[in-house]
């Protein structure tokens, strides 16, 4: 097994790609010191892969991670993405993949979730808005790590708040 030195970025990447493109630009920037090494730079599945390859893929970078952060959105604790119902190898009258392997009803994001409390990450959640809302979280991360907003508003108009951002990571 790996080392754990990495930080692994979860989010419903469709509704939240605002964010973690700018967990990169701030990562990438000369002004700004957020440092992490992102986990999802280790390998990836492709977009093909069957739901159970995909999520053995996130099993390998979550073993390779200190710090899991997820990104919550409008739509993260509703997706679906990765339930093996969703998988053209799902049989939905014996309710068993074709393939002979187990079974998973969880979304991408549950499973993720799930090994990382498991593992006993360091967990930080960051909401994708001006405040935390966890009613928008994962019944499953819902107490656990810390939780932190995002964006600040000054005179009406949203911002990223990179020091509250920083100081999360860093804590």
């Amino acid at each position: 097994m790996a080392y754990r030195t990495k930080t692994y970025l979860a989010a419903e990447w469709d509704g939240d790609n605002d964010a973690i493109e700018q967990l990169h630009k701030w990562k990438k920037s000369k002004y700004w010191s957020l440092t992490f090494t992102d986990a999802h730079d280790l390998t990836q599945a492709r977009d093909s892969s069957l739901n159970c390859s995909i999520k053995s893929s996130l099993a390998n970078r979550l073993d390779s991670s200190k710090t899991f952060v997820l990104i919550v959105g409008s739509n993260t604790k509703t997706v679906r993405n990765g339930s093996c119902q969703y998988c053209s190898c799902y049989n939905s009258w014996t309710k068993a993949c074709s393939r002979g392997k187990n079974v998973d009803y969880r979304s991408y994001i549950e499973y993720e979730c799930a090994k990382a409390i498991r593992d006993d990450l360091k967990i930080v959640v960051l909401y994708n808005a001006a405040s935390v809302n966890k009613n928008k979280c994962p019944e499953i991360i819902k107490n656990v790590g810390l939780h932190k907003a995002m964006c600040y508003y000054e005179n009406g108009t949203c911002y990223w708040d990179y020091q509250t951002v920083k100081n999360a990571l860093d804590e």
